[in-house]
């Protein structure tokens, strides 16, 4: 869920946050700092579960942002305490604002959504999030040796 119309932009994360959804979020935040908007709050309260690929794309976001933007940057706000954890074990909260307040009132339409059937770039897809997971905090290259070597392994055969 998403509403373009507030300054920051407000992404509602709704259920699980995962591979599946991680595509539209890149290419929304993408498409937005194209138009110049560089303020983002990601509002957490009904999310259930993140998996790798999404903090990955986090990461990958917030990297981006601060590399092209004077200004901004992606607020996390109301993450419940299991996605809290995951924020911080990866380092991911040195990299985002968390805050564990309110998100800006607003109403929000759905993002289309809709998963990417080619194999081959889903895999490219985790690759290049983990590879953020990585950049964000060396220590994340231990935990996710196995998940790389596997998708490098993956995109190397095409």
């Amino acid at each position: 869920m998403v509403d373009v119309s507030s300054d920051p932009v407000v992404v509602r994360v709704e259920g699980r946050a995962c591979f599946q959804n991680s595509r539209c979020l890149r290419d929304f935040l993408a498409e937005m700092t194209r138009q110049g908007r560089t303020r983002f709050v990601l509002d957490f309260a009904q999310c259930t579960s993140m998996d790798s690929t999404f903090l990955g794309v986090l990461a990958g976001a917030a990297l981006e942002l601060r590399t092209t933007a004077t200004e901004g940057g992606l607020i996390i706000c109301r993450a419940g305490p299991r996605n809290l954890e995951l924020l911080q074990n990866l380092g991911l909260d040195k990299l985002l604002n968390v805050e564990l307040g309110e998100s800006p009132a607003g109403e929000c339409a759905a993002l289309d959504c809709t998963p990417e059937k080619n194999e081959l770039e889903n895999a490219r897809l985790a690759l290049e999030a983990h590879q953020n997971l990585i950049a964000v905090d060396a220590a994340n290259a231990a935990k996710f040796q196995d998940v790389l070597t596997f998708l490098q392994k993956r995109v190397g055969q095409g």
